[in-house]
């Protein structure tokens, strides 16, 4: 390895030390190459030669800090990502949550909340939503209020709503928010049973008992010591059989927690944990 990458590759390693001891967000475990990726980015919007400078920056100026969090978290999602996985979740998941008489449902790693308020639909039109909570978590604290809100862009609707059909959507995707000039709010019963908060996947621990653990392509963004991590806690979070669901590039064929789940759905990445 050339010098200059032994030199940036201590230079991060001190950063995200750094951002660990001063404001408690832990990147230490996160795939290094993504992570690269993102602070080189940072590096050259904000002008700077190095990681050290960076890491310098960001110690005494917070709202800098702030601006590299939203580059450090992965904010891409959209309603209804991935069709197939609601249509399967219907077909293969919402049976086994009708036996329950409350459903608890884990949504980690939410970012800006299209895909929680997807399951909320989705709960609505199973007859489900009335006895179900949802816990949508984030690192973020800036993009759990926006998601919170239930504000989105009114240019996505045309996409979400092919989305919606797509997944086996039984209504009109408009019977769901309220349009507001170029922007749409999602409907009161569908934030009313939503729970927002933040909580850390790399440091925090079992979050609540649920019945479902939904949290796609976020393992992705770890390294492996963090994702086996994750899934212990998935595993201790869920009760007896309960479902967890994870992203299409996504599995526990690696996990050391593999023996601990079978395939409920395999195309679709969704597992039910063992007795």
């Amino acid at each position: 390895m050339a010098m200059s990458a032994v030199n940036e590759n201590i230079e991060i390693h001190c950063l995200l030390e750094a951002i660990y001891q001063k404001y408690g967000y832990d990147f230490r475990n996160y795939s290094r190459a993504s992570i690269k990726r993102r602070l080189k980015l940072k590096l050259y919007q904000a002008n700077l030669p190095n990681f050290s400078s960076l890491q310098y920056k960001i110690l005494y100026d917070k709202k800098l800090f702030e601006a590299l969090l939203l580059d450090l978290t992965v904010n891409v999602t959209e309603m209804f990502r991935d069709p197939s996985f609601y249509k399967a979740m219907r077909e293969e998941v919402i049976p086994i949550l009708k036996t329950y008489p409350h459903i608890k449902i884990w949504h980690a790693g939410c970012s800006s909340g299209e895909e929680v308020y997807s399951m909320a639909i989705l709960l609505k039109e199973e007859g489900l939503l009335k006895r179900s909570l949802i816990y949508a978590t984030d690192i973020n604290e800036k993009v759990l209020a926006k998601a919170k809100e239930g504000i989105f862009p009114m240019e996505r609707m045309q996409e979400y709503t092919q989305n919606y059909q797509k997944a086996g959507g039984k209504k009109s995707f408009a019977d769901y928010y309220t349009a507001r000039y170029d922007a749409v709010i999602m409907k009161k019963e569908l934030r009313d049973k939503i729970v927002w908060s933040q909580h850390n996947l790399a440091t925090d621990s079992v979050f609540t008992e649920v019945h479902l653990v939904v949290c796609r392509n976020v393992l992705i963004y770890f390294d492996k010591k963090l994702q086996n991590r994750v899934i212990e806690l998935f595993k201790d979070s869920l009760i007896r059989k309960g479902v967890l669901a994870l992203g299409s590039k996504e599995t526990l064929n690696y996990s050391s927690h593999k023996d601990d789940f079978t395939e409920l759905v395999s195309k679709e990445k969704i597992y039910r944990k063992k007795r």
